[in-house]
């Protein structure tokens, strides 16, 4: 029975048993992360050959053979006996790759494995998350679009405010959600190579190899560069690649959760007044105590994760701020959670937004009663004005809806009655010259500006650009959710 929970007797973060997905957890896995270090021998071996150093095809054969069947029991052996993860790969490789167990390796330091890897899956994983994001940002403008016209309470300060409209409060959530694409694609755009350095960044020990002959090792860093996938590299490096590149990216990521905290917040709060929900499945259960709740369990899910998110961004200025000269290896454990949490939480962030993005469910009945009830306030001026063109006194006027406004008030916040406004100003004689007017005077559409019209101009302008970018790489289905 022990051997059958044998994977239930350790910790396994909820990151992968719950919430990201597949494929981003596979671009931080050991396999993944130790077989892009045989491809990178790999291509380091075949950019050498090229320049004249004496390996052999059959060499590079034999490492392409074993590039992803890695013994990882051996090499944690031989990790436990040189307390070095880079060098106990190289010996485990050597031993499958005998004929070319010489060549391994050879003129590179553990960050031209550690480093370049890192970058490529930093990479991947910025190529994983964009399609992921704007496909949230494709569904929300959906939204926008057809609740564009529908009328809202406003908030400020959690206050009822001027009306604004469904489909404008969710543009809102996309302005800042394209912000953050556009950082995060900056970040994809601007990432370099580490390519061939060294140990402190002089490529020293390729000078040596290739008998100082510098214009081979700048065509060396080139062409592996170019064989990994880059078209670029960073031209200066100490031993590692700056690590502010990593802050960059989880500064990014960091903004990201800020966004997806702030709109899910927002959604809880609306979830709260019954004005929208996020899905909610036929068979899903809300609480175990209380069957009738529809709890917003999506939402509040974002808000954890970002909020996690959010505090990576410390931990990655804090390596930063903390090397010393060309490096020191203080970096390497804090950097193992962070990177990987960053972007893993990013991951689950998107896929559970995406999942609510198709989803949202909004009642209009709900929120015309919620207007209903303030309203008749928010429209007192522009009675007043109706009055004054009909000939009355703009101060008797203001007077007389200051009274029953205050009697008003006193109905909803002293015995919790509905505002009854409109009925004591049709009640009263003074305002017989214009309740005719009444009804157009209060009609919700007449209170939201130019809502309608910035939610179209938005989207057409400024998201369906963004859109067009990614064409068919968008993602727009999301995968069941656990909870």
């Amino acid at each position: 029975m022990a051997e059958l929970n044998a994977e239930f007797r350790g910790y396994r973060s909820p990151l992968s048993t719950r919430y990201a997905s597949k494929e981003m957890q596979y671009l931080f896995s050991d396999q993944h992360k130790f077989s892009t270090w045989r491809k990178l021998w790999i291509l380091l071996a075949k950019a050498e050959k090229a320049l004249g150093l004496d390996i052999s095809e059959a060499q590079i054969a034999e490492m392409e053979k074993h590039v992803e069947d890695i013994d990882f029991k051996a090499a944690a052996a031989e990790e436990a006996l040189t307390r070095h993860d880079v060098m106990a790969h190289v010996h485990v490789f050597a031993k499958q790759c005998p004929l070319a167990a010489p060549i391994i390796h050879l003129g590179a330091t553990s960050c031209f494995v550690g480093d370049n890897t890192d970058l490529l899956v930093l990479k991947d994983a910025l190529d994983q998350l964009l399609p992921k994001l704007v496909g949230v940002i494709k569904q929300l403008a959906h939204f926008a679009m057809q609740y564009r016209e529908l009328p809202t309470l406003g908030f400020t300060h959690l206050q009822p405010a001027q009306l604004t409209t469904v489909g404008k409060r969710c543009s809102l959530w996309i302005q800042d959600l394209l912000m953050d694409e556009r950082a995060l694609r900056a970040c994809r755009d601007n990432l370099r190579f580490r390519g061939v350095k060294g140990t402190t960044g002089t490529q020293a020990s390729f000078l040596q190899l290739f008998a100082g002959d510098g214009a081979k090792v700048r065509q060396l860093d080139q062409t592996v560069t170019r064989l990994a996938g880059f078209e670029r590299y960073y031209a200066v490096t100490g031993q590692t690649y700056s690590r502010k590149v990593d802050l960059e990216i989880v500064s990014a990521l960091a903004s990201l959760g800020a966004t997806v905290h702030k709109m899910c917040s927002d959604l809880r709060l609306l979830a709260s007044r019954k004005e929208l929900e996020e899905p909610f499945e036929q068979t899903q259960i809300g609480s175990s105590a209380m069957p009738y709740k529809r709890n917003p369990m999506r939402s509040e899910r974002c808000c954890a994760l970002a909020r996690h998110l959010i505090t990576l961004q410390a931990n990655a200025a804090n390596t930063l701020a903390t090397q010393w000269l060309e490096r020191t290896l203080d970096d390497s454990a804090n950097r193992r959670l962070t990177l990987s949490e960053a972007f893993l939480s990013a991951d689950a962030c998107l896929l559970t937004l995406l999942n609510i993005s198709q989803g949202l469910v909004v009642y209009p009945k709900v929120i015309e009663r919620n207007i209903a009830q303030e309203l008749p306030f928010m429209s007192t001026e522009n009675v007043i004005m109706a009055m004054v063109k009909a000939g009355g006194d703009r101060q008797v006027c203001h007077e007389k809806i200051r009274v029953l406004s205050h009697e008003a008030g006193a109905q909803v916040k002293q015995h919790g009655k509905d505002n009854d406004l409109v009925e004591r100003i049709r009640a009263d004689p003074y305002f017989a010259p214009i309740l005719g007017q009444l009804s157009s005077i209060l009609d919700p559409k007449t209170f939201t500006g130019r809502a309608a019209e910035q939610v179209v101009e938005f989207v057409t302008e400024e998201v369906n650009p963004v859109v067009a970018l990614y064409a068919d790489r968008v993602v727009t289905k999301s995968a069941q959710l656990n909870i």
